[in-house]
C-alpha cells in the first residue's frame, strides 16, 4: 500500500531521463545549439537585424525551411515577431475575405474561432466542433473563402487532418505551431501552414513562420490593395516583402532565430522531416504503450489514429492525483508535464517533439511509476 505523501521522495538516479524537460511550449533547447549560440554571439547577439551576420541567418533558416517541408514550386516561406497567435489576427485581416469555416476541438483551435467571430469586417464563420479528445471533419461549402485547421491540438493531444478541402480559389489555412518539425506535412495540400518555434524547433517563442501556397500570396495582396484597413504589424504584404529581403518588418529577438536555425539545420542532417516524424512516433509509442499497460494510466484520447505523435496526454486514476505526481517529477528535475489547465483533468501532458530522446521518455515512464506507487496506488504493470 501507497503510504509516502510524495514531500522528501528522492527517485532513484537509474530512473532519471538525461534530461527531464517534457514541455509542450516552450520546450527542450539543446544543451548543443545553446553552445554554439555562446560563440556566436559577438556576431550576432545585440547587432543590427538589417546588417548581413543576421541578414544571412534569416536566409539560412528561410531556405532550411523550405528544404525541410519540401515547398512546391511558387511557395515561399514568411516570418514576423508575434508568434502563431499573432497570425491569427494577421489572417483575419490578410487571408480570410469574406467567410470561413474552422474546426475546433480544443482551446487554440477555439481561439482563432473566436477572433474570427468579433471581426467586423467578416461574415460570422462556420464552426464544427467537438469534445475534447476527439476531432471532428470539415466539409466543403461554396460560400466559404476559407477553411481554418488545426495540424495538432496542444491543449488535447489530438491530431488532426489536413488535407486540400473544396474548390479552387478557397484557401485551406492550418495551424501546425505544435506540429510543424514532428508530424508528416504534404506542403502542397495547404495555402497557409503557420507555426512558431518553441516547440518542435527548439527555439524560444514570439516568432511566427508561414509557408504560403501562390494563393495565398494573390488573396493577402489583393486585399491588402483594397480599401480594407491592415496596420503594419498585421500586414503579410509587408512580412514577405522583407522576409524576402531575409529580415522581419521590426526588430527580432535574434537568440531566437539563431536555436532555431539550428534545429532546423540538425533535423536535416538526420534525414529531414520523414526522420522527425519517426522519432516522434517512436517516443509516442513509448508513452502510449506504457499508458495502456499500467493500470491507473490511459491515455485520454480513444482514438488510437487522432493521439498526437507529438504531445501525449494521459488520465490518471483519481488515487494516482497528477498534481502531486508532477510536483514529485519537478522536485526531481522532470519538468512541465502537467496537463492543460483550462481542461480540468486529472492528466497528464507530455511533449515528445525531435529534441526529446526516445529512451528519455521510456526513463520519464518509470520514474512515473515508481513515484505513483509510493503516492497512490502500489500495484501496476
Amino acid at each position: 500500500m501507497a503510504t509516502d505523501s510524495g514531500a522528501d521522495l528522492l527517485i532513484p538516479q537509474d530512473l532519471l531521463p538525461g534530461d527531464g524537460r517534457f514541455g509542450c511550449g516552450p520546450s527542450k533547447v539543446p544543451a548543443t545549439a545553446v553552445a554554439r549560440l555562446a560563440e556566436a554571439a559577438p556576431l550576432l547577439l545585440g547587432t543590427s537585424h538589417r546588417q548581413p551576420p543576421v541578414k544571412q541567418l534569416v536566409g539560412r533558416l528561410r531556405s532550411g525551411i523550405s528544404q525541410l517541408f519540401s515547398l512546391p514550386e511558387g511557395y515561399e516561406v514568411a516570418l514576423g515577431n508575434g508568434g502563431a497567435s499573432l497570425f491569427w489576427d494577421l489572417a483575419t485581416l490578410c487571408l480570410i475575405e469574406r467567410r470561413s469555416q474552422h474546426l475546433v476541438f480544443g482551446e487554440f483551435s477555439s481561439k482563432f474561432a473566436q477572433i474570427v467571430q468579433n471581426a467586423p469586417h467578416l461574415a460570422p464563420p462556420e464552426v464544427i466542433e467537438s469534445e475534447p479528445g476527439t476531432c471532428p471533419q470539415p466539409h466543403s461549402d461554396e460560400d466559404l473563402d476559407a477553411y481554418c485547421l488545426t495540424h495538432n491540438e496542444t491543449s488535447t493531444g489530438v491530431q488532426g487532418e489536413v488535407r486540400r478541402i473544396g474548390s479552387p480559389g478557397q484557401l485551406v489555412l492550418v495551424d501546425g505551431t505544435s506540429a510543424a518539425g514532428g508530424l508528416p506535412l504534404d506542403a502542397g495540400s495547404v495555402d497557409a501552414y503557420y507555426f512558431s518555434p518553441q516547440k518542435c524547433f527548439a527555439s524560444d517563442g514570439g516568432l511566427w513562420v508561414a509557408l504560403l501556397s501562390p494563393a495565398a500570396i494573390e488573396r493577402s495582396d489583393r486585399l491588402g490593395s483594397t480599401s480594407r484597413w491592415i496596420p503594419s504589424s498585421l500586414d503579410l504584404n509587408l512580412a514577405l516583402q522583407n522576409s524576402r529581403q531575409d529580415q522581419t518588418y521590426n526588430t527580432p529577438a535574434v537568440a531566437t532565430l539563431f536555436l532555431f536555425a539550428q534545429q532546423v539545420e540538425w533535423i536535416l542532417d538526420q534525414g529531414g522531416l520523414s526522420w522527425a516524424a519517426a522519432r516522434c512516433r517512436q517516443s509516442a509509442s513509448i508513452v502510449y504503450g506504457w499508458a495502456d499497460r499500467a493500470d491507473y494510466a490511459t491515455p485520454f484520447v480513444q482514438d488510437p489514429n487522432r493521439r498526437s505523435q507529438v504531445v501525449a496526454t494521459i488520465d490518471l486514476s483519481p488515487e494516482v492525483p497528477a498534481g502531486a505526481v508532477s510536483k514529485v517529477l519537478r522536485r526531481n528535475g522532470i519538468v512541465d508535464i502537467d496537463g492543460y489547465r483550462k481542461l480540468g483533468r486529472n492528466q497528464l501532458r507530455i511533449g515528445l517533439f525531435p529534441a526529446v530522446e526516445p529512451e528519455d521518455a521510456a526513463r520519464l515512464t518509470r520514474a512515473i511509476d515508481w513515484v505513483a506507487e509510493r503516492i497512490g496506488v502500489a500495484d501496476h504493470a
